[in-house]
Order: C-alpha cells, then sequence, then structure tokens
C-alpha cells in the first residue's frame, strides 16, 4: 500500500501516470528561483538560457501558469528560494521522482543542479511523503527523463543527463512489479544542452500521447502500442518551439506555450480541452515547459 493504508488520505490512492487529475503539485515560482535581475545576469549564459529572462515578466507569466494549473482544485506547494539554488530550480521536475514507496532523490546530470533534490525534498517529506531511495554517483537521473505510463509501467530516457548507472539504481528502488522500458535518447546540439525523454512524449490519457516521431525509437513506439497509446504527432516546424511539451493536469485537459497553433489544433482534434500561457521568459529562454515546472506528487 503506497505510503498509508487510511484510505482518507489521498496519497493512498495515488495513481502512477502523467495525465490523471493533479490533486497536489510543487512549483517553485520565478521570484524564488529567478530572485534578482544580477542573479539573472550572471547565471543565464552559463546555464545555456537563450536569453536573460526579464524578471517582472517572468512573475507575470507564472502567476498566469499557475492559475492554470490550479484549475481542477490542485493543491500547490510553493517551494523556496536558496542560495545554492540556480535559475534552473525553477524546472521543478527534474530533482525527485515519485513512486508507490515514496520519492526518489536524482543525483542530476548537470552538477550545479544537485542541492535541488535534498532541499526540495525536505518540503514534501512535511507533507508526509517519505524517501523511498536516492541515485548516487556514479549515477545520474533528471526528472525530465522518466514518465509513468500505469502503476505498472514506466518509461526512462537513456542519454546525456541519466545514465546507466541511474537506470539500474531506478529499477532496484521501483521494484520487480514495474516494467522500465528504456529509450535511448538522441545526442543533443551541445554536450551542455538537455534532450529529456520529455522532449518527445507527454502523455495525454491512458490511451493517447503527444509525441514527436523523429525522435522516437520504433521499440518505443511498439512498447506504447502494445499498451494501447494512439499518438497525436508534432509538426517538425513547431517541435523546436517546445511543442511537444505538455501537461495534462486531467484526461485530455492540458496547459501548453501559446502560438503553437498546429499542436493546440492537432490536441483539440483528439478530444483535448488546452489552455495555454505565454511562457517566453519562464519556458522559452531557459528550454523548460509546463511539464518542467511542475513536479505533480499525487493525481487521482
Amino acid at each position: 500500500m503506497p505510503w498509508s493504508v487510511n484510505e482518507a488520505d489521498p496519497m493512498s490512492v495515488n495513481q502512477f501516470n502523467e495525465y490523471s487529475t493533479i490533486a497536489r503539485v510543487a512549483v517553485r515560482s520565478a521570484e524564488n528561483a529567478f530572485v534578482s535581475a544580477d542573479k539573472l545576469a550572471a547565471e543565464w549564459q552559463p546555464l545555456r538560457f537563450h536569453q536573460q529572462p526579464d524578471l517582472n515578466e517572468a512573475i507575470a507569466e507564472y502567476s498566469r501558469f499557475v492559475e492554470l494549473l490550479g484549475a481542477h482544485g490542485a493543491e500547490i506547494v510553493p517551494l523556496p528560494a536558496a542560495d545554492k539554488l540556480t535559475l534552473d530550480s525553477i524546472y521543478t521536475r527534474d530533482s525527485i521522482l515519485i513512486c508507490a514507496s515514496g520519492l526518489i532523490l536524482c543525483t542530476m546530470g548537470r552538477a550545479s543542479r544537485t542541492p535541488e533534490a535534498e532541499i526540495n525534498a525536505t518540503v514534501y517529506q512535511q507533507l508526509g511523503h517519505p524517501v523511498a531511495g536516492q541515485i548516487t554517483a556514479p549515477g545520474t537521473l533528471e526528472g525530465g527523463d522518466f514518465i509513468w505510463l500505469d502503476n505498472h509501467h514506466a518509461a526512462v530516457g537513456l542519454g546525456p543527463r541519466t545514465n546507466r548507472e541511474g537506470i539500474r539504481q531506478l529499477q532496484e528502488i521501483l521494484g520487480p512489479d514495474v516494467e522500465l522500458h528504456v529509450v535511448q535518447l538522441p545526442e543533443p546540439d551541445h554536450p551542455d544542452d538537455v534532450l529529456h525523454l520529455m522532449s518527445i512524449i507527454s502523455p495525454l490519457d491512458r490511451d493517447l500521447a503527444l509525441i514527436y516521431r523523429p525522435f522516437m525509437p520504433q521499440s518505443f513506439i511498439d512498447w506504447l502500442h502494445n499498451l494501447g497509446v494512439a499518438f497525436v504527432d508534432v509538426p517538425d516546424d513547431e517541435y523546436p518551439l517546445m511543442g511537444c511539451n505538455v501537461l495534462a493536469i486531467a484526461p485530455r485537459s492540458v496547459i501548453m506555450l501559446e502560438n503553437l497553433p498546429a499542436v493546440k489544433t492537432g490536441l483539440e482534434a483528439a478530444g483535448c480541452s488546452v489552455a495555454t500561457y505565454k511562457g517566453l521568459e519562464i519556458s522559452r529562454k531557459g528550454e523548460g515547459g509546463p511539464t518542467c515546472l511542475t513536479r505533480p506528487l499525487i493525481r487521482h
């Protein structure tokens, strides 16, 4: 029984997928991650942001994003600022995974992000989420490289941020009841850039996912097909604009970046309701879309 035998406890009925209704989700605001114009000026280039974000605009964008996130009544868990954190800490998905026995703390592929897991875990533990395990060096694992399909099927990306040793440790923590499908990811254009598994797939419902087919290994497509998953395809011209990064806040109810008309049309044709946010400062400049900005803790 995950975490609790008390059926009144929402954690005891947690669903492990990327599409059930979000009941509790952790975020770190633009104010707490970006902090000041001086911090932005010092870090945006070393962290390979495309441009320096504007702090006031980023705060306004984030306010809109959180409004959309709470549309189905989700409990929003704010994460604090901390001296050890970088601008990347706004992307709360990556530092911790959730499984049936609790939190999995990640050792990040980007070393500057190492402090995030323990800082974030402290908040989650105060809410009653125990620690199930931790990925330790030389293993690396980032949350953007992992998706749940259902309580017994998950996929993990093997690439620049998540290595084989991290995946081996992950499988040990998940246990034999979870089938973990390993997806070989394409090499990014630059070794410090990131191409996570969630850069090429966003589950939308039990039987539907948004994908960028050119980067999907045929073995992964076949595995998903055997699980009954159909696909909405991201066109080539909208993929570089983060067209495949879409967050399901409930089955077929999604949040995505604006100005992606073909993706939006494809999602709506598949029966999805779509809400959009601007995201220039908090998403496009740092290459972190709505899935990256959130760590869902409980889905029902």
